[in-house]
């Protein structure tokens, strides 16, 4: 029997389809139409799924939506009552939305699948779980865990911004929910907007920021004061109250009203692409503070109330890895699982599954104590050598094809250990926000102008942000202070001790600038600027071709760790074809592509058309 799940018309469109309880195929919208973000019904993505598991229209069973839109429609009806007259333009934007496309889904949900084949509708079932036990499902049924807490946080779902679930065995019982306008994810997308950064996307650059704040400084600890003082309260629970007349997102096409902010905090909101003050910074070290403050309080408050020894994560606030990594040090679970696709897109997931176990009461078939369900979220296209030789000839390109896979990885790592920047297209693309070394942008740790470089020549993007290393799983204890595995580059932890290099004098009350430029470990191109790093830690039984290339590395130069970061410029979404992997390096810096057992380098190539390049094609992030 075979579920589709589907997430689409907000942003991050995806789909995914199930075997019972095997997760076949998911996919992001955004990868196939290279739109970022797409809110689009996921045509694309469905058609896709359906190929890798040999299915059409007609043999699926029953379709997920990843919410019920009845249910938000009645909550946005009820906001813009509650806040008359001041959402009236609002309203009126988003009420023709409703009526053309969400308001009547079905028919939607049914004109797309008509595209893609030809079935009978009376036949499916249609099923609309609630969003956040879309998330909570996500996360709960691929772990390894008979018992959990389940902690969803992200914007708003229907009422929900917050949940804290039981699953036991296959249910899963909402035990607190933290409802409308009262939201700590956009309570963070407040100071994402309010700090020049784009709404739903510059959440990241937000938390790379706030380590650049100067830490217990007068100024970080009075913002911080103001926050929980003026703007918000916070309970013992972990639940908050947002004092409405400081935001404006319930009603209104921004996220604050600019003029109370100023006045508030003593500082206009930064304009996008704007130079990044110290004050900047100190801003995103204190509303990440004090998210992190929250998320714990929440996570406590999970444990109490439900007993339980391990804890589920999911919401686009899970993909906050600094507040994971205060809930693995804070040790308050045995065991944490978080949810690699775990903003929107991994709704579409937790539908089908929600589907699976609650609507049609299936039990689980538990994976390993040591596994999941994701298979390393390795669950999107890939692509053969045939695909890959069109591209060349489309494109007069010149490669070398390397059969022998223990010389590609030799050379390859050889030409990394070089300084040399590779891109590293792989297998089945990754499902989710974080490239996991198949659709990733390889380069040498111990060069300390790589993060730079990859910043300003190859991603085109600000020069603050870290980059992520990759390590080899049996090696992770050695490089950082990080106690379990992280295969889904999910959480941050310090370099350990051994690692880090004694920095100069007054280095913690440095400003931004002058922070970036001193060298901080022996692995300075992935240790950003308060000694952490985003940890991917790399299974040989997950992903073998990328695991051995970390491990040549490994022998040549004595670190078996590598900087990944995911294959695409600033603005678009991450490559999913040979032919996007191929425009990209060509558009950029890199010196060398790898597309499966083809080399291609840079110095080979034809000379590259402008009308090619895609650094203009995509909208900065």
């Amino acid at each position: 029997m075979y579920i589709l799940g589907i997430s689409a018309y907000y942003h991050d469109s995806a789909a995914v389809i199930i075997k019972g309880d095997e997760v076949i195929a998911a996919a992001q919208e955004e990868r196939f139409t290279r739109k970022k973000q797409d809110p689009s019904f996921p045509e694309n993505a469905i058609a896709y799924c359906m190929k890798e598991a040999g299915c059409q229209v007609e043999d699926i069973s029953y379709i997920a939506f990843y919410d019920k839109p009845f249910l938000k429609f009645e909550r946005l009806l009820e906001t813009y009552y509650v806040f008359s007259p001041k959402g009236v333009l609002s309203f009126i934007k988003s009420i023709p939305i409703w009526i053309k496309e969400k308001f009547f889904l079905k028919r939607e949900i049914k004109k797309g699948l008509l595209k893609i084949g030809a079935f009978d509708f009376k036949k499916v079932k249609l099923l609309f779980p609630e969003h956040h036990l879309s998330h909570a499902a996500s996360a709960f049924y691929p772990s390894s865990f008979h018992n959990a807490a389940i902690v969803t946080l992200d914007g708003v779902g229907e009422w929900a911004t917050s949940t804290i679930c039981h699953g036991v065995d296959h249910k899963i019982t909402i035990k607190k929910q933290l409802d409308f306008p009262h939201s700590i994810g956009l309570l963070y997308s407040a100071f994402t907007y309010y700090l020049g950064f784009k709404v739903n996307s510059g959440e990241y650059k937000l938390m790379g920021l706030a380590p650049y704040g100067i830490k217990d400084s007068h100024e970080v600890n009075e913002f911080k004061t103001k926050i929980k003082n003026k703007l918000i309260r916070i309970k013992a629970d972990g639940s908050i109250w947002m004092d409405q007349q400081f935001f404006s997102f319930a009603y209104g096409d921004r996220m604050v009203p600019d003029k109370k902010w100023n006045k508030l905090f003593g500082i206009p909101r930064r304009l996008s692409e704007s130079k990044i003050e110290q004050i900047h910074c100190n801003m995103a070290l204190a509303i990440q503070e004090v998210t992190e403050e929250i998320v714990l309080n929440i996570v406590q408050h999970a444990k109490d109330i439900t007993g339980s020894d391990s804890l589920c994560l999911a919401g686009g606030v899970a993909l906050n890895c600094v507040a994971n990594g205060k809930i693995i040090a804070a040790n308050i679970f045995k065991n944490v699982y978080i949810q690699p696709a775990a903003g929107d897109a991994g709704g579409a997931l937790g539908a089908a599954l929600a589907a699976y176990h609650i609507f049609l009461n299936q039990e689980r078939k538990m994976s390993g104590p040591e596994s999941d369900k994701m298979k390393g979220s390795y669950l999107g296209p890939r692509f053969s050598d045939l695909d890959i030789e069109y591209v060349a000839k489309k494109y007069k390109s010149v490669y070398h094809k390397e059969n022998n896979r223990v010389d590609l990885y030799d050379s390859v790592a050889l030409s990394l250990s070089q300084g040399k920047i590779v891109g590293w297209f792989q297998g089945r693309m990754e499902f989710g926000p974080r490239a996991l070394g198949n659709r990733s942008i390889l380069g040498d740790p111990r060069s300390p102008e790589m993060q730079l470089k990859l910043n300003l020549k190859i991603k085109y993007r600000e020069s603050f942000r870290p980059f992520a290393p990759s390590v080899l799983a049996s090696e992770r204890s050695t490089y950082f202070d990080l106690p379990v595995a992280s295969p889904y580059m999910l959480l941050v932890s310090p370099l350990a001790s051994s690692q880090m290099k004694t920095l100069p004098e007054g280095y913690h009350s440095f400003e931004m600038k002058k922070k970036l430029y001193v060298e901080r470990s022996s692995l300075p191109a992935i240790t950003h600027v308060d000694h952490s790093a985003r940890v991917q830690s790399v299974h040989k039984e997950t992903n073998e071709p990328y695991y051995n290339l970390i491990n040549a590395f490994g022998k040549i130069t004595g670190i078996p760790i590598l900087v990944n970061t995911s294959f695409n410029v600033r603005g678009e979404p991450i490559v999913c074809t040979p032919e996007d992997a191929f425009k990209c390096f060509m558009s950029t810096e890199m010196d060398i592509l790898v597309l499966e057992n083809f080399v291609f380098y840079k110095e080979e190539q034809p000379t590259w058309s402008k009308e090619n390049d895609i650094k203009t094609t995509f909208a900065l992030d």
